[in-house]
């Protein structure tokens, strides 16, 4: 289950803005984004032991990181996992997102995900604050980078938040995971310069299929990793395949990344 941990340390990094000086200030980041075009392994549904040829895997926050591989650290950081809801309607219900009705703002595609508020500037460097502290745990597990998932939240927000928004979160994301000497990975939403931000990397989901690759590898060359889903058939797997191999990591993955051993597991690299 991915439970927010049940009590939060306040990490000098999410500091609000007003602070004479954090530690945010004082870091100079020199993070390492994952190798380019390395072989990934993409685990957020369960964690398995990787095959032989794998370098660096991506797991939830409350797996494991593997010694030897690149490690990268899954946090949902726009909204709330779909079995955390009463967890933060509980502890911190000022920071999910309201709609006009004081009805909370649900994800359509994934349901029991509430967005999180980050129109106010408080909001965010509260949140940031939680977020800070999963990232720490991910740094003290051995994690080597964060993938903070769900930028794009602002886009099914149903206009409550904007782009500028997301940018100014993220921006504090980014600082706080470089104070911790964790790179930190766009994932998706294209339309940002996550580059621009400070990002290191990008995850793509459906790059392909979308047409977007090429927005990513601009901004972060070859440390793109790239997943396309089985449910979209293979035509656009082979395609990236066959203009792409060696230039970027593709995989492909069933839609659940179930663990290894399910019957609906699928994955596969060029």
């Amino acid at each position: 289950m991915r439970w927010p941990a049940g009590a939060l340390l306040v990490l000098t990094v999410g500091c609000a803005p007003g602070s004479a000086v954090t530690e945010r200030d004082r870091v100079v980041p020199d993070p390492t984004p994952p190798p380019a075009a390395a072989v990934v392994d993409y685990q957020l549904g369960g964690a398995y032991e990787p095959a032989d040829e794998v370098q660096i895997v991506s797991r939830d926050r409350t797996d494991d990181s593997i010694d030897g591989l690149y490690s990268i650290c899954y946090v949902n950081a726009f909204q709330t996992q779909p079995d955390a809801g009463t967890w933060w309607v509980t502890h911190h219900d000022d920071l999910l997102l309201r709609d006009d009705a004081g009805e909370l703002v649900e994800d359509e595609g994934w349901p029991g995900e509430y967005l999180f508020d980050i129109s106010v500037e408080q909001k965010r460097y509260e949140l940031a604050a939680i977020m800070g502290d999963w990232f720490a745990q991910c740094a003290a597990d051995g994690f080597d980078a964060v993938e903070p998932d769900n930028l794009d939240s602002f886009t099914r927000s149903g206009g409550l938040l904007d782009q500028a928004d997301a940018e100014a979160f993220a921006a504090i994301l980014v600082a706080d995971a470089h104070a911790l000497d964790l790179a930190i990975g766009q994932k998706n939403t294209a339309e940002i310069d996550g580059a621009e931000l400070g990002f290191d990397f990008a995850v793509a989901e459906e790059c392909a299929v979308y047409d977007e690759c090429g927005d990513y590898t601009t901004m972060y060359g070859g440390h793109v990793i790239e997943i396309e889903y089985t449910d979209n058939g293979r035509d656009a797997y082979a395609s990236a395949c066959a203009e792409a191999a060696g230039k970027r990591s593709i995989l492909l993955r069933d839609r659940d990344v179930v663990p290894a051993g399910d019957p609906d597991y699928v994955y596969d690299h060029c």
